[in-house]
């Protein structure tokens, strides 16, 4: 750590502040990804239709009935 302290040192101010920058990113960047787990309750909720639709179609009822 002490050495990433002195590389930055070395940089010009406006170069600092870049560094700050996407440091603070990075952190934001971490911190969404430890969100909600990802939910798939959904899966097979249209079971039912793949018998009377293509899954194009059933792409474009399910847009429909969201709808979306």
């Amino acid at each position: 750590m002490r050495r990433l302290e002195d590389l930055i040192r070395q940089l010009p101010p406006e170069l600092q502040e870049e560094v700050a920058d996407f440091a603070q990113f990075l952190l934001e960047k971490r911190a969404r990804k430890r969100g909600r787990p990802l939910r798939q309750d959904w899966a097979g909720a249209l079971r039912e239709y793949r018998d009377q639709y293509t899954a194009l179609e059933l792409q474009k009822k399910a847009l429909e009935w969201r709808g979306d």
